[in-house]
């Protein structure tokens, strides 16, 4: 956890008089009911592996003691149903997965996937992911950072809420450990553009477009893009240390 007084976490921001202050967030909250199958999921391992939002508010808050050990960590943003969780998150176990998705849902279904392929090493937070890694995630403390088809918000009045932007770009590169690589994928052109400028901009990474990652797999959201006659995008950059 950084050091520090904290700033109020979103949706927790009051103005003077009381009322809620007005945010641009980069996701936006949808549906909470679930099917019998997601129901089962949440009923047999919420208690384990669900951060609570108010837990994040305690004072001797550490993400170590979420996975009662100390381990390499990769921080994943926006899961979904959790498709390439279970499967990447499986094949490392030596590695720790903090997964941050605030569709209750997805994160029910996500966590059935996560038991029937014996996984215990996520841990699902619904606090918003840009304020999480500032405030909650040490500097050079992430191994690895994957950002999987984020909402690309295509209406360019909407471009504000994408969260690929210099300012979260430079804020995860200073999380980011020295060699660590953030990794992400987009089936939207226009956003994987604006992906490249920003973070070929930001000084303490460096990579770029890579060959499709061939560990992450095919999700059901990745094919529907294709379907739709979308290209997808891979890009990887690694942290570097250079004088700037």
């Amino acid at each position: 956890m950084t050091e520090g007084v904290r700033t109020p976490r979103p949706h927790e921001k009051l103005t003077d008089d009381g009322r809620r202050v007005r945010e641009v967030l980069t996701y936006a909250r949808r549906g909470s009911r679930f099917t019998p199958k997601q129901a089962a999921g949440w009923a047999a391992h919420h208690a384990e592996w669900f951060v609570e939002d108010e837990a994040v508010d305690a004072p001797d808050f550490s993400v170590a003691a979420l996975f009662g050990r100390e381990a390499p960590l990769i921080v994943e943003i926006g899961p979904g149903v959790g498709e390439a969780t279970a499967a990447l998150a499986a094949t490392r176990p030596a590695y720790d997965v903090l997964a941050f998705e605030v569709w209750r849902p997805g994160v029910a279904d996500a966590m059935g996937r996560l038991g029937a392929v014996g996984a215990t090493n996520v841990r699902f937070c619904a606090v918003d992911a840009v304020w999480s890694i500032e405030h909650l995630l040490a500097p050079a403390g992430v191994a690895e950072l994957w950002t999987f088809f984020p909402d690309p918000w295509h209406k360019k009045r909407h471009h504000k809420r994408r969260l690929v932007t210099p300012e979260f770009a430079a804020l995860a590169a200073s999380r980011l450990a020295p060699g660590g690589v953030w990794r992400l994928a987009t089936d939207w052109s226009a956003y994987a553009q604006q992906m490249v400028e920003v973070l070929d901009a930001e000084p303490l990474l460096a990579g770029g477009v890579v060959e499709r990652w061939a560990d992450r797999p095919v999700t059901k959201f990745e094919r529907k893009g294709v379907e739709a006659g979308r290209a997808i995008t891979d890009l990887a950059y690694r942290r570097v240390d250079r004088d700037v």
